[in-house]
Formats: structure tokens, C-alpha cells, sequence
């Protein structure tokens, strides 16, 4: 579908209101001990699911990845992200390749099995927490060192069925859309896109009592290259610092409407993560569906 330019430019709720409102495909992880891919898919329907994390796999085998594919397409259920979740910019030279090496053979299986990407975070400078603070996280030479990372994974894979994404974090880049649209316009590759996680952009009280504002922002400046989506949820937690915590959906004050009205202007999966238990998966996915009920978005 073609877009005017008055269309890009208008917020996402517009946009949906203004065009055909997409189905919305919900995921999230499934306990079911198997490695059966039928059963696994099956799995997923069970409970309303029509989008997946990749199944463990490795690229070299072949076998296990069309086992992967097959019953899961027959299903109706995509494959959403293949994880990498490896410190690209690991201070220590050959851990950092290591994570690289790694996060690249983690492309070539999302492109394998046609996930809609792979997702990673550009990493971190701190020594000993890959995902944690450091002050040079939003540096010159990280932007720098991100941009050189990302195009040597992308262009090690040149993949065409899938992308290669990074994921929002409130302590370095890219931590908003503005920050992503600078990467996506620095590393100039077509096999990069965009992953949303809106609890991860929220790092201000502001934020976190506007963030129906920081949603429409993100799929504003963000909709055309947006393949994937996380669904959590933040409260705040009283102390003598600013202290927010991930919840179950519902729990806490992420307002899910223009979330979910933002998606059915793109294609992109909204993945439920962080849960400790079925009950608390079942508990979110029916949150989510029942936020999207009230509003008239619907599920495929």
C-alpha cells in the first residue's frame, strides 16, 4: 500500500483511522516442553497466538530449520524475532568479536526461517553488565562503533526475507526515535529496521505519565521500518529515586490503546516478554485483548 505524504506525516492513530486497519498478531513465549515443531505451533494457537520467538535451531541445521518452517507457516504463525541479545561493544576485543560472530549467525537463521528479524541491543561499554549504564553509552564513539557493527552483521548475512534490529534502551542508543532514525539514516542499509519496545523508551517521570505521547512518536517517526514490537508494562515504585519495574500488562501504567491502534497501521507482531509463569502470560494476553476489544482492534 502507497502512502501520501500528508499520510506519513500523520500521527498513527489518524493513519490507522484514515485507512484499513490491519489484525493485529499477538505472541509471546509458550512453556510447552517439546522440540517438535508441530506441537510447538500448535501450541501456539492454543493459545491465540499468531506470532513467535524462533524456536532453538542452529543455522547449520538445515533440517531443524525447515522443520521450523513448515509447521509453523501451516499454522498461520510467524515467526517474529530470532534473539541475539550478545554486548556488540564489549570493552574486551575478543569477547566483542565473539558477540558479533555470534549476533551474525543469529541473522542468518532469522533470514533461514523468514523471522520478521533479529534483534539485539547495540550494547554496551560497561565492563561487567552487557546490557547495563556506562557514561559513554551515548558517545560519539558508540554511535560510531554501533553504525560499523551493524553493517558488518548485515552486510556478513545480506539478508532479504529478514532484518537486523536493535532494541530501545532508556541508557543508550538508541534510546529514542529520534536516536533511531539517526542510525537508520547513518548505517544506510536496507537489511536494518526498527524494534519497539515502548516500556524500554520510558527513563523520565514525563515520559512515564505521557507516554501515549512517546508510543505515537516512535510509530510516527518510525511506522515504515517498524517489524517487531514488545508488549510489557511499567509501575513506579516509590523511593527516594526515580525507580520504575517491569509488570504483567495491566499492572501498570502503559497505555495500551494507542499502542495497539498504532499497529494496525503496520505489520509487525506485538511480542509479550519478561513473564515468570503460564498464568501470568494468560493473564497479560488477556489484558491486552480485552484494552483491544474496547477500541476495535482485533487479533488474527
Amino acid at each position: 500500500m502507497s502512502l501520501s505524504r500528508r499520510q506519513l506525516l500523520a500521527t498513527p492513530a489518524a493513519l490507522a483511522a484514515s485507512t484499513s486497519q490491519r489484525p493485529v498478531r499477538l505472541g509471546g513465549p509458550i512453556l510447552l516442553k517439546s522440540d517438535d515443531s508441530h506441537e510447538l505451533a500448535s501450541e501456539h494457537r492454543r493459545l491465540g497466538y499468531a506470532a513467535a520467538y524462533c524456536p532453538s535451531a542452529d543455522v547449520k541445521d538445515v533440517a531443524r530449520c525447515k522443520a521450523i518452517v513448515d509447521p509453523f507457516q501451516a499454522e498461520n504463525v510467524i515467526i517474529a524475532e530470532v534473539g541475539a541479545w550478545k554486548n556488540m561493544l564489549d570493552p574486551d576485543t575478543a569477547k566483542r568479536k565473539e558477540s558479533i560472530d555470534y549476533v551474525t549467525t543469529r541473522l542468518a537463521l532469522a533470514e533461514v526461517v523468514g523471522a520478521r528479524c533479529c534483534a539485539d541491543i547495540a550494547g554496551s561499554f560497561n565492563p561487567t553488565v552487557w546490557y547495563g549504564p556506562h557514561k559513554d553509552n551515548f558517545s560519539k564513539a558508540y554511535f560510531d562503533a554501533t553504525v560499523e557493527n551493524c553493517r558488518k552483521v548485515i552486510d556478513a548475512v545480506k539478508p532479504a526475507r529478514t532484518k537486523f534490529t536493535l532494541e530501545i534502551l532508556g541508557w543508550c542508543t538508541p534510546e529514542t526515535a529520534d536516536r533511531y532514525l539517526q542510525l537508520i539514516q547513518a548505517i544506510q542499509r536496507p537489511g536494518f529496521a526498527a524494534h519497539i519496545d515502548v516500556c524500554n523508551a520510558v527513563n523520565s517521570p514525563e515520559k512515564f505519565y505521557n507516554n501515549a505521547a512517546v508510543t505515537n512518536e516512535l510509530f510516527t517517526k518510525l511506522g515504515r521500518w517498524i517489524v517487531s514490537c514488545h508488549a510489557k508494562d511499567l509501575a513506579w515504585t516509590p523511593e527516594m529515586n526515580v525507580h520504575f519495574v517491569e509488570v504483567i500488562p495491566g499492572c501498570g501504567e502503559l497505555d495500551y490503546k494507542p499502542y495497539l491502534n498504532c499497529l494496525t497501521s503496520i505489520d509487525a507482531p506485538l511480542m509479550l516478554e519478561h513473564l515468570r509463569s503460564a498464568n501470568e502470560y494468560l493473564e497479560a494476553a488477556t489484558y491486552v485483548r480485552r484494552v483491544a476489544g474496547q477500541i476495535g482492534v482485533t487479533f488474527l
